[in-house]
């Protein structure tokens, strides 16, 4: 059996710079992981099969075909091996949240069914296979902070990110992703000027605070309560940035570290979802 974390994918801020013939939409944006992971095992079988956990596990059971299943389809086919493996997915991400639980849970099967298959294919192979499955999911296969263009699958190293500390918040409300765009007014915004390092929390919350996400006005028409959950946020105690992540509904503080988003969370309102932490480390 293997056991794969599926990190929760943040967007520290989301600009759309334009729009393809075929309708999709062109970004530029920053993501980073953590603090908080589906969590992902796998194991030999027969056949192909998933089965649910996890507080927001039930969320997916209506779904006959989800992306797990669809990424071990489309892994098998590549590498021409049956799909065979019995696969469990303890389910702790918020369903169409804005943090890419279903693109983590995807990237997690990746990795997971290479290393059960004995495949080897490596990151890049891997993201290729994922590209056709959903826009997020190849800056998923490696989790690790990265500049995201194109419809998401142009991918470019990160900045070199100071410590700092992640709280997100989900009111409880999916927002589905093409609702959001199909909402969004306007023009398109330019690709940010990003440097090469950031010396500190509150330098990199600065020069974020000049971006911002395209995505934040129309979801907050569609739900009115993003903008409370933002508000708290930069209410609280060492907030240096708050914004929405990705199409919503989740938003994220940005702290000096990890302890002061922890000591921040409860001071939400319990009937939200809230995770409070460090960024995600490979391999931790």
């Amino acid at each position: 059996m293997f056991s794969e974390s599926a990190p929760a994918k943040v967007n520290l801020y989301l600009h759309v710079t334009g729009r393809r013939e075929d309708g999709y939409h062109l970004l530029d944006s920053l993501a980073v992981f953590g603090p908080v992971a589906d969590a992902l095992r796998v194991a030999p079988a027969d056949d192909l099969a998933l089965a649910l956990e996890g507080p927001f596990g039930a969320t997916l059971a209506a779904e006959p075909d989800n992306l797990v299943l669809r990424a071990a389809r489309a892994l098998a086919a590549a590498a021409g091996v049956p799909a065979r493996a019995a696969m469990v997915l303890t389910k702790r991400l918020p369903v169409a949240s804005g943090i890419g639980g279903g693109s983590a849970d995807a990237a997690a099967a990746l990795r997971g069914l290479d290393r059960l298959w004995g495949l080897g294919l490596g990151e890049a192979r891997l993201a290729a296979i994922a590209a056709p499955l959903g826009a997020d999911i190849p800056v998923c296969v490696a989790s690790r902070p990265a500049r995201m263009q194109g419809v998401g699958e142009a991918l470019s190293a990160a900045p070199a990110l100071p410590p700092c500390g992640l709280l997100l918040a989900n009111p409880g409300v999916a927002l589905p992703t093409p609702a959001v765009f199909k909402a969004r007014a306007g023009g398109f915004t330019p690709p940010a000027a990003l440097p090469a390092a950031w010396p500190d929390a509150a330098a990199m919350a600065r020069a974020l605070a000049a971006l911002r996400n395209d995505l934040e006005p129309p979801a907050i028409a569609l739900c009115p309560v993003v903008a409370e959950v933002l508000a708290a946020l930069r209410a609280l105690p060492g907030c240096l940035l708050a914004r929405m992540s990705g199409s919503g509904a989740t938003c994220f503080g940005l702290f000096a570290d990890a302890a002061a988003a922890r000591a921040a969370a409860p001071l939400l309102p319990g009937r939200w979802w809230r995770e409070a932490g460090g960024l995600y480390e490979t391999g931790g």
